[in-house]
């Protein structure tokens, strides 16, 4: 079995990290953050004293990011430390130029680059419970099958990593965009005196429900601002799936009347929060 680096164990990075150090995996992470590392020590995660020492103990280092330009970042650095023939697998949310990007650096390295994007929540990450993904040469995603087993339910391979990050990007501006239309539903069924319990029930037996609706809609009328993911990360991952589109030449007047929303969800003081905070813009006394 192949030893394991995780850099960046936050939120998402960290619920990967866990679950695959509980799956008999030797994984080592680095975090500016001691507390995350902490918490994936807890699990049986060694924590590396530098980001040096993490990434030379691995013969895979997985990479969990908030931004493209720290990705690529990052990556250069690894690539400098990391001996050849070992692979970087990036599991952030990033744009397909990013990702060809990053995959010429490990190339230009001798390392081997796969994309892998993640599906749902943190919590479902934890438990395995999630969907991969990934893109990148076919006898590197054969040789990493153990890892994705032990990561999600279900692997997706796509042809390359353009691909595979492209539909993550889709798969965000798809559900970021319900949850902004599932906030300004609740607001009108509010506003007809419906009352949360029947909206939710009835919701349920409609072509409306959705993973948003069955797993946020509970935390928005529980008024859980509780960060899973947060606002900005949403506002960051549609307007990368909306550059993707104007650099195909596609109008997205439906997202993008999303994203306003999400950036100004932000700019009133819940960009920490998660997603489901923007259901504040919808308040009653609060501007829509």
């Amino acid at each position: 079995m192949f030893t394991l680096t995780c850099i960046g164990v936050g939120n998402m990075g960290g619920a990967v990290a866990r679950r695959l150090v509980t799956g008999e995996f030797d994984v080592t992470v680095y975090d500016p953050d001691e507390a995350a590392m902490d918490r994936c020590v807890e699990s049986g995660a060694t924590k590396a004293s530098s980001f040096e020492e993490a990434v030379r103990s691995g013969d895979v280092v997985l990479t969990s990011l908030p931004t493209t330009a720290l990705v690529l970042d990052t990556v250069e650095k690894i690539a400098a430390e990391l001996p050849e023939g070992r692979t970087v697998v990036d599991i952030s949310t990033i744009d397909p130029g990013t990702a060809r990007r990053a995959a010429t650096i490990c190339e230009e390295h001798g390392l081997d680059f796969v994309a892998c994007a993640l599906g749902k929540t943190p919590a479902h990450a934890e438990q395995g419970a999630i969907p991969l993904f990934v893109g990148g040469a076919p006898d590197v995603l054969d040789a990493l099958e153990p890892l994705f087993e032990r990561m999600g339910e279900k692997t997706y391979r796509f042809d390359d990593v353009e691909g595979a990050t492209a539909f993550k990007l889709v798969s965000n501006q798809i559900g970021m965009t319900n949850v902004v239309t599932l906030a300004e539903g609740l607001a009108v069924a509010r506003g007809a005196g419906i009352s949360p319990e029947l909206f939710t029930e009835a919701l349920k037996d409609t072509g409306a429900v959705s993973f948003q609706s069955e797993v946020r809609l509970p935390w928005m009328l529980e008024h859980d601002w509780s960060s899973r993911f947060g606002v900005d990360l949403a506002a960051k991952d549609v307007g990368l799936a909306l550059d993707t589109a104007r650099a195909q030449g596609l109008d997205t007047p439906v997202s993008t009347a999303a994203l306003e929303q999400l950036r100004k969800s932000s700019a009133q003081g819940s960009g920490r929060e998660d997603v489901v905070a923007v259901a504040k813009l919808y308040a009653e006394g609060s501007e829509g």
